[in-house]
């Protein structure tokens, strides 16, 4: 038989859903493992926006929709972003997806040609370097450090910028660093970009989830030229515990919306027809259980961040949104823990399954070596029982 595409067979799995399939296995074998690798809300979904949606399937709304979604899922997006983050959008510049995913997705198909450079800062969510490879892009990526809080610089971003550079991804609040950009850091970074007529796809699917009082600023808010130039990702997914709803949505100039929903007749056809009825009423709905689980959150963030820090051999900053943490691993390299020599991040997330029966995503996954990925996405009592666990797995 002929030969599988050469795109798809450069296309990795999903580090995070491989560590979340492994994890929801041995637990189906009975095995007392604790699992903080998926990055998704254990809370349910609201009761009002379950109803919705229960409603939707009575009534029968249960057809097509418009490729770009339903006028009324659309209206309310613009409402949403309006209230929350200042921005002005018509309908018809926003599209509906099967996910925030998705909408990555169909960005990178509008804007991309092959051999185009799109960068990519790391750490980054696993799944846009392979977005960006599915597109027959070229990821370029730029590690921010642990020292300028995993966050990138002007300068860094400058000296990546070559001819064949179309856009840059953008993860406000970061999966899976958890930090967030100001304002002032923002302008820096939109300064280059309008500089070098760069696109952004800036995804802000964790802009409710932010913690310590602190302002979300979005990046098409910042001039009228940067909101031309950049799609916005978002979705119900994270704030609004709706992760198997599978909607998101994507908010662009008029021709960028136009191609991708012409992208979504052509593929989905459209997003779910019930699940875009619920979604309107999670947006148009009181947000005041979305702000009970926002603070839930930082609750679970103030304490893991605390206890981490207190455990020798390893640390972490402190993250200012979304809901994970990464633990660096730099002065466990080298040493030998249950009878394993920790020379890598797979290494010590494989060893601490086995022998700690705790699953964490390593780090290489996301660009960021010799870290681990917490998720505390998770009950406090199992915050509490993983970090236990952590710190008799190293005291080995």
């Amino acid at each position: 038989m002929k030969e599988l595409s050469t795109i798809a067979q450069a296309v990795q799995a999903s580090t995070t859903m491989a560590i979340d399939a492994m994890f929801k296995q041995m637990k189906a074998d009975g095995v007392d493992v604790i699992g903080f690798g998926a990055g998704e809300p254990d809370f349910d979904t609201p009761d009002e926006i379950k109803a919705a949606g229960i409603a939707a399937i009575e009534q029968n709304v249960t057809r097509y929709t418009p490729a770009a979604g339903t006028v009324e899922l659309r209206k309310a997006v613009c409402e949403r972003m309006q209230a929350d983050c200042g921005l002005s959008y018509k309908p018809n510049q926003v599209v509906a997806t099967s996910g925030a995913k998705h909408a990555v997705y169909l960005a990178l198909r509008a804007l991309v040609n092959p051999g185009d450079e799109v960068i990519l800062p790391a750490p980054y969510w696993v799944s846009y370097y392979e977005l960006i490879k599915m597109v027959g892009g070229v990821p370029v990526v730029v590690t921010a450090t642990e020292a300028e809080h995993f966050k990138l610089t002007p300068e860094k971003l400058s000296a990546a910028i070559t001819p064949k550079t179309k856009c840059l991804i953008l993860n406000n609040p970061s999966n899976p660093t958890g930090m967030m950009y100001g304002e002032e850091e923002l302008r820096g970074i939109a300064d280059v970009v309008v500089k070098n007529d760069l696109y952004v796809i800036s995804d802000e699917i964790y802009y409710g989830l932010v913690y310590d009082g602190k302002p979300f600023v979005s990046f098409a808010s910042l001039s009228p030229e940067v909101w031309e130039r950049t799609i916005l990702i978002n979705g119900v997914s994270k704030s609004y515990a709706m992760t198997g709803w599978r909607i998101g949505y994507a908010c662009a100039n008029d021709q960028v919306a136009k191609v991708m929903a012409n992208y979504v007749s052509h593929s989905t056809g459209s997003a779910s027809a019930i699940s875009q009825k619920a979604s309107v009423t999670a947006l148009t709905a009181p947000q005041e259980k979305i702000e009970e689980m926002r603070q839930a959150f930082e609750a679970r963030r103030n304490y893991i961040v605390e206890r981490m820090n207190a455990i020798p051999g390893v640390s972490c900053i402190r993250p200012e949104g979304a809901f994970y943490v990464m633990m660096n691993l730099e002065q466990l390299i080298g040493k030998t823990i249950h009878g394993v020599t920790i020379t890598n991040d797979d290494v010590f997330a494989d060893a601490f399954l086995k022998h700690g029966l705790v699953a964490v995503v390593p780090g290489s996954g996301f660009g960021a070596p010799n870290f681990v990925r917490w998720s505390y996405a998770t009950s406090l009592d199992n915050i509490k029982e993983g970090l236990n666990r952590l710190e008799k797995f190293l005291a080995d």
